[in-house]
């Protein structure tokens, strides 16, 4: 969330800087916050006047019973103060939950190379690699995968509904093979620290990354037990440190996890309906840093570094996208995509999204860290990014690597995961 006594005191710089959102409703957010934090602290003086006359007239009826005087006027004085006391205590509890739910509402505010406007002013900044031009023969992944017995689409949905995709033999192994050749990579070349994550997280953890209140309708919840499926890794891993003091040496962290990913894709009913372009469950490898603030602008293209790399050593063309203000998520303070192409569905594909958070989700979670033993705390910057999702990545390599015969040629890197140079139908 962003920071109250920033709003308090530079609200027209804040107001600014959302504007870039595309969003009109969140200067009038910022006023509201305002407004009620100005409530706020007239409510605290009211009750420390009150608490403090509380505190004068006990001495003064301790003193006239004492004294054998009558203090009957200023016990049932102090039986109204109490009472006052308590309301004023409601009205301050409400009003600081009325604030807290409109930081938790009002997203990060946009690092200057985050182009204004939504969408259609995301701009492509880099390309790598030459698109395979799509020829007659060129099949979409769906099409390939059932032809090739790796992709059972029909009875994913038999056992679990549409969006919940199946690979089977060499599929299976592919996605087994992508795992651990990303793993490996992380791990050998950046130096991340690899995690073994739980699968399902608390509301708390939700809302430390900024999934809840937001995208509660997109998540899968477990009633009895209040806990929520992961939608990505990066709940488990950026909460690590949840209400953690970091000391010097701790700082900066990157870590990398492969999980299971689910999502319900509430608001994307409708959409991208057949193969595994858009679908419920998915695994992804996810790189997540810690970084002191002065670092993180650099660590975010390190990042997509890393992501790139990934695509690089499979062979697929992609490019890479920063992301309009008003098209990024509302935890992220600037944003890259990275789009792989594949000629069977034509169009390019969102296989990575690496996001500076600044020090946003560190406040919702209480993540800090000191510049030296001693020193005052200071919430420290995250960072989040995929390397890679693996359904989109798939479908690029399926779709580009497909030959003429039917079968698919594997990238060289994939080679001794899989044990073999390319995959026939079965």
């Amino acid at each position: 969330m962003l920071d109250l006594k920033r709003i308090r005191f530079e609200p027209n710089a804040v107001k600014e800087q959302l504007v870039k959102r595309a969003d009109p409703s969140l200067s009038g957010a910022i006023d509201d916050v305002i407004h009620l934090d100005e409530e706020r602290r007239r409510l605290i003086g009211e009750v420390e006047q009150l608490k403090a006359r509380r505190n004068e007239a006990s001495k003064e009826i301790a003193e006239l019973k004492q004294a054998g005087g009558d203090a009957s006027g200023l016990i049932e004085e102090m039986k109204e103060v109490s009472r006052r006391i308590a309301e004023y205590d409601d009205r301050l509890s409400d009003t600081n939950r009325r604030i807290e739910d409109l930081l938790l509402a009002i997203p990060n505010v946009p690092l200057p190379p985050a182009p204004a406007g939504d969408e259609a002013a995301n701009k492509i900044v880099r390309s790598w690699g030459d698109p395979v031009g799509r020829q007659d023969w060129h099949q979409p992944h769906w099409d390939i995968g059932s032809a090739l017995g790796i992709l059972d689409l029909e009875r994913g949905a038999r056992l679990s509904g549409s969006g919940f995709p199946l690979y089977v033999g060499a599929g299976a192994r592919l996605q087994r093979a992508l795992i651990n050749f990303m793993l490996d990579i992380h791990l050998a070349e950046h130096g991340c620290i690899e995690v073994q994550p739980p699968y399902v997280v608390r509301s708390e953890t939700m809302l430390g990354t900024g999934q809840l209140p937001k995208l509660a309708d997109d998540a899968y919840h477990v009633e009895r037990d209040d806990l929520w499926l992961i939608p990505t890794a990066e709940v488990p891993l950026t909460n690590l440190h949840g209400d953690e003091v970091l000391e010097p040496d701790d700082v900066p962290r990157h870590y990398v996890a492969h999980t299971p990913c689910f999502r319900r894709e509430a608001g994307a009913a409708g959409r991208d309906t057949r193969g595994v372009i858009r679908v419920h469950q998915f695994d992804k490898v996810e790189l997540v840093r810690l970084e002191r603030p002065e670092d993180s602008e650099g660590a975010l293209e390190d990042l997509t570094g890393q992501a790139e790399k990934i695509l690089q050593r499979l062979g697929l063309a992609y490019r890479v996208v920063l992301l309009a203000a008003g098209d990024m998520a509302q935890s992220s303070a600037m944003t890259y995509d990275l789009e792989a192409w594949s000629p069977g569905v034509d169009r390019w594909l969102e296989v990575s999204s690496c996001s500076n958070c600044t020090d946003y989700q560190a406040r919702r979670a209480s993540i800090r860290f000191r510049r030296e033993r001693g020193a005052k705390p200071e919430f420290v910057h995250t960072l989040n990014g995929s390397g890679l999702a693996l359904p989109r990545t798939i479908i690029a390599l399926l779709e580009s690597y497909q030959r003429p015969d039917g079968s698919v040629e594997l990238p060289e890197a994939l080679h001794p995961y899989m044990g073999s140079t390319r995959i026939e139908p079965a």
